[in-house]
């Protein structure tokens, strides 16, 4: 039993740094595939990791005051904070 490979009905042409082409070639090589194939793979992994409809921040909501800072007014005093950094070279 043979296994087939699916059926490519669409081609996009990317144009890449070269920086980009080297890596890709190499991690073709690597995994023994086409670059084509590790693209594609990249892809549909991006495509999972963000789904349609998702934002950034659904992804690290469970996250968000998870942590103690100490600072009891940081929310409201924020920008103070951070102009205070700023100025301490930090």
């Amino acid at each position: 039993m043979t296994m087939q490979s699916p059926v490519m009905q669409d081609q996009l042409t990317v144009r890449l740094p070269r920086d980009l082409t080297v890596a890709l070639k190499q991690a073709a090589e690597r995994m023994q595939r086409r670059p084509s194939d590790v693209v594609r793979m990249a892809l549909r992994e991006y495509l999972d990791a963000y789904p349609a409809g998702s934002r950034p921040v659904d992804r690290v909501r469970h996250l968000v005051g998870s942590v103690e800072t100490g600072v009891a007014d940081l929310a409201d005093s924020h920008r103070a904070y951070v102009l205070e950094s700023l100025l301490r070279g930090r």
